[in-house]
Order: C-alpha cells, then structure tokens, then sequence
C-alpha cells in the first residue's frame, strides 16, 4: 500500500454549514483535473446531524432546532456543532493507489 503523501495544500474554513461545504467539496471535485493537489479542509460546523447512508432518523433522539441532513457517506448518525474540528480530506485515490477502504484503513493506522 502506498504512503500517505503530504497534501499540497491544508485550508482552514470559517464556521461554515454542511451543506455549504458539501457543495463546495463537490465543485472542487468535478473541476480537478490529473494535476490538482490534493487538499484537507478543517471546518467548524453550526449544529447539524447527519444520517449517513445506513442512517435512520428514528435513531436521532430530541434534535429541537437542529438541523438532520442525510448525506452519500457510509455510518449512522453524527453530530456536527461548532468546537468540533472536522478534517475532509480531498484525495484523488487513483493516483494514491487508493480506493475507499485503503484510504480509511491508513487514515486509521496513521
């Protein structure tokens, strides 16, 4: 398996809402082409649940006025609230020699 190359570039974003840094990974993705580095965004999120692809709301208890937003990403329920750094990772595993459960597999190992 290959090693984990140092992204080219690392960008810290404001308290941005999910579904505006969803959007943006997406954009990213779809214009990237071979010679695009890879990139890790940091970001806080306002509070949000979100239900992956096996996901069942019945499974999110009291939300109130917090948001539920299903997204096409593996695992259950995850809360999402400003103090929390959460780390996307924007790979192209092809030319890593990755492929989802790799890249998991060596995020986890470190």
């Amino acid at each position: 398996m290959n090693a984990l190359v140092a992204p080219a570039l690392i960008r810290a974003l404001p308290l941005t809402p999910l579904p505006e840094v969803v959007a943006r990974m997406q954009t990213f993705t779809s214009e990237r082409g071979a010679d695009t580095p890879d990139e890790i965004w940091f970001v806080e999120h306002p509070p949000v649940f979100t239900l992956g692809m096996r996901g069942d709301q019945k499974h999110v208890h009291a939300a109130g006025e917090i948001p539920i937003v299903r997204i096409d990403r593996g695992g259950q329920v995850t809360y999402h609230g400003p103090g929390q750094l959460v780390a996307y990772v924007l790979l192209d595993l092809r030319r890593l020699g990755f492929n989802p459960r790799t890249l998991v597999q060596a995020l986890e190992n470190g």
